[in-house]
């Protein structure tokens, strides 16, 4: 698992388009900004592997219908199973052992802590939203992250944002509007489902400016290891709390439980970790377009879910937009 499993292992709807985002301020990726792409030595399974673990990502929708437990339960099962393996990479990775430090200080504590209860917040959040509104809404509507990311990045760190940053906000928020507005029109569950999805985005910008301001002092896997317990630890009493189903009764439900764990969050991840370590960061991109089309086509074939003209028509203005802000935030600089 690469430097970049840290953003990209942790969510599917925006973690391409989140992981480069913040790869370019906080020094995360493979290769420094300006390096020159063509002294790289590019892997010939690194391109398919983007598209593969983008289209296995694009599943994590169906996993969370299909599954017989309650969304938070479900958010539970999927860091609870994966966590182990995490660990086990701490532990059996020698190129691990060699950079993993124990937190010292209150501060890293309270950073790893807080990485475990916004990703928690962020799964309970965007899990249920996929119960109200349809599966391409909800992974369309995420990738809103990046744009938070880069709206905390102005107001945490002072950097400073672009026309272009702002233009693609523009862009972004008007297939936001569209999207929403269609929901409405079918129904209210669909626009509160929109708008849970949104919420959820925050909190996934928060977790990884955490993530970010971690980086510099540990492990990747050694993040998510800690990520991953502390979630787990809050979504089961969670899930108990609010009178959910905590255990999956037919094996249908069971294998989606496994699959957005050990598929969606572990394998799919991977995957995109090591194209991203390889190839240029302007390729998340494709993996952006790529993922929310995925998610969107499996739900077609196997939810019987409809895309509306005005449903595409707002998707495509939020991809475009995130893009766009996205190249518009990458050159920012500290004031």
């Amino acid at each position: 698992m690469h430097a970049h499993l840290a953003t990209t292992a942790c969510r599917d709807r925006c973690v391409l388009s989140a992981s480069a985002a913040l790869a370019y301020r906080r020094g995360m990726t493979a290769t420094p900004t300006g390096t020159p792409t063509a002294a790289r030595i590019v892997p010939p399974l690194a391109l398919p592997a983007l598209f593969v673990g983008a289209v296995v990502i694009g599943m994590s929708g169906i996993y969370v219908r299909l599954a017989d437990t309650g969304p938070i339960a479900t958010g539970f099962y999927r860091v609870f199973l994966a966590a182990p393996l995490f660990w086990l990479a701490v532990a059996g990775w020698p190129e691990q052992r060699a950079v993993v430090r124990r937190p010292k200080s209150r501060r890293d504590h309270l950073l790893l802590f807080g990485t475990g209860l916004l990703f928690a917040a962020d799964l309970a959040l965007w899990h249920w939203s996929m119960l109200l509104t349809t599966v391409a809404n909800a992974t369309i509507l995420g990738n809103f992250a990046v744009v938070f990311v880069s709206l905390g990045a102005w107001w945490l760190l002072r950097e400073r944002l672009t026309r272009t940053f702002f233009a693609g906000l523009a862009i972004t928020l008007l297939g936001g509007t569209v999207l929403a507005g269609e929901s409405a029109r079918v129904s209210l569950d669909g626009l509160t489902g929109d708008l849970v999805a949104l919420s959820a985005a925050v909190f996934y910008a928060g977790y990884l400016l955490c993530v970010a301001a971690l980086r510099a002092r540990y492990s990747v896997v050694y993040i998510m290891g800690w990520s991953s317990v502390v979630a787990a630890v809050v979504l089961l009493p969670l899930a108990a709390a609010t009178g959910e189903v905590l255990i999956a009764t037919t094996l249908v439900g069971w294998l989606a439980l496994v699959g957005i764990s050990l598929g969606s969050q572990v394998a799919g991840q991977s995957l995109v970790s090591y194209a991203l370590a390889h190839l240029p960061a302007s390729f998340s991109a494709v993996g952006l377009l790529v993922q929310p089309v995925a998610a969107a086509g499996f739900a077609w074939v196997l939810l019987g879910e409809s895309l509306t003209t005005w449903t595409i028509a707002g998707g495509m203005l939020v991809l475009v937009g995130v893009v766009v802000a996205r190249r518009g935030s990458r050159g920012a600089k500290q004031r």
